[in-house]
């Protein structure tokens, strides 16, 4: 018996952000199902060393998702596959710092990878999806989405960016054939975020694990427009409507002191 995973969103997927991670246990999660895959990311030897273990044909697309050119470069890369899903993954921030801290060039990048990428990612592949009737878009995102907080300005505006394009999208492209999901997630156990923890002397309990994560986003790929991970109502309302709109802020701007860093650190996400 076919593979319904393979049937709906095969033959192959794009998985941006595949080199470690959450990313990773999408590119795992998705060919347990049969799905072959694109790994894309910038970190060469991890994405080849995911690509030998796993159980189906996997093409490797060196790219820094931050430069402008990088979706023009996806897209002829894998001219000849026939995608029928899209996981995009890429763009956690870790690096929380008041906004002035950042250069504003790196805040621009951070957009690029963040919004111009990851809409254009969904233009040309999603585009491809909708004229052949079938297929799945996932956009990982986070709770940061849900209101501002004081040292996620720039990132928590994109995040909200990615979850209302998902939404938008969904709306459009479901009576297409097309699933398309935003997946909302919190603290996660990634090598990034345990990095920020050690470096700030940070510390959070309950992390979630990224092969669950994965398993639950591709498992609830149909059920969008939005899956709020580990949440009591994961499809329900943004769970911080019960507050008001500066408290909201508050509880964001608190969660994201745990891996806060001095202002005057320099580390680029």
């Amino acid at each position: 018996m076919a593979d319904a995973v393979a049937e709906h969103y095969g033959p192959w997927a794009v998985i941006a952000g595949a080199s470690d991670g959450i990313g990773a246990a999408f590119a795992a999660e998705v060919a347990s199902h049969g799905v072959n895959v694109v790994l894309v990311a910038r970190r060469e030897q991890l994405l080849t060393e995911l690509a030998a273990g796993l159980p189906v044909e996997s093409r490797v697309v060196v790219l820094d998702l931050t430069e402008p050119t990088a979706i023009e470069q996806l897209r002829h890369a894998t001219a000849d596959l026939d995608i029928g899903l899209l996981v995009y993954n890429a763009g956690a921030d870790t690096v929380n710092r008041p906004m002035l801290s950042w250069e504003l060039d790196q805040l621009r990048a951070l957009i690029r990878r963040n919004c111009t990428a990851v809409l254009e990612a969904t233009y040309v592949f999603g585009g491809r999806m909708v004229e052949r009737g079938r297929g799945g878009v996932v956009l990982v995102t986070s709770g940061a989405a849900w209101a501002g907080g004081a040292t996620l300005a720039a990132y928590s505006a994109t995040k909200a960016f990615d979850m209302n394009l998902a939404e938008s999208l969904w709306a459009e492209w479901r009576p297409r054939g097309v699933d398309v999901l935003s997946l909302v997630l919190g603290a996660t156990d990634t090598p990034s975020l345990r990095r920020s923890l050690e470096r700030t002397g940070g510390h959070m309990d309950g992390l979630a694990d990224p092969a669950d994560v994965a398993a639950t986003g591709i498992a609830h790929l149909a059920d969008g427009p939005t899956w709020a991970y580990g949440m009591p109502d994961p499809g329900g309302p943004n769970p911080l409507a019960v507050f008001s709109r500066r408290d909201a802020v508050g509880l964001i701007s608190g969660g994201a002191s745990a891996v806060a860093v001095d202002s005057g650190h320099q580390e680029r996400a």
